[in-house]
């Protein structure tokens, strides 16, 4: 059996962060998943869906994430029910996460985002400081040198 949930969209709030009395943190969330095709009018609908997160997953989504940002969840359907306080029996699916990421960039002005690109990816970051404690660094081994052998120069896939 499986039960395994990847979602793509756009968070409608920030991440609610909570403790339980054990001290474990749990973080809710509802994103919302842009549907692919249009509707009669033209417009794409979108999907809403609850999201749960627990622990390390849970803190992280509510340091790091926030309202409009475009989040991948993976994770698994999960049923709850539950008595209401005027006695009617209630119930939800909800997505329990596994993992959480932000897909895009939050600009330095704001809540803004951007979709990545390519040059999003490029390891822009600076070179870190040299450190006094940092050890040497190890010189290459010399190469040995070629071995000769008898194979035919013919084959292309001799050398592999």
């Amino acid at each position: 059996m499986v039960n395994r949930v990847v979602l793509v969209g756009r968070l409608c709030a920030d991440p609610e962060l909570k403790y339980t009395t054990q001290g474990v943190a749990v973080a809710s969330m509802r994103i919302a998943v842009n549907r692919n095709v249009k509707n009669d009018q033209g417009e794409y609908e979108a999907d809403f869906f609850s999201v749960t997160a627990w622990r390390r997953t849970a803190e992280f989504a509510s340091t790091y994430l926030t309202k409009g940002r475009l989040i991948a969840v993976d994770g698994r359907l999960q049923t709850r029910s539950w008595t209401a306080q005027d006695g009617s029996r209630r119930s939800v699916v909800e997505v329990v996460a596994d993992s959480v990421e932000g897909l895009d960039r939050k600009t330095e002005g704001g809540a803004e985002t951007h979709t990545p690109s390519g040059d999003d990816f490029v390891d822009s970051a600076p070179a870190p400081a040299p450190s006094a404690a940092r050890p040497a660094p190890r010189t290459a081994k010399p190469t040995p040198p070629p071995v000769a052998d008898d194979l035919d120069d013919s084959d292309p896939f001799a050398d592999e």
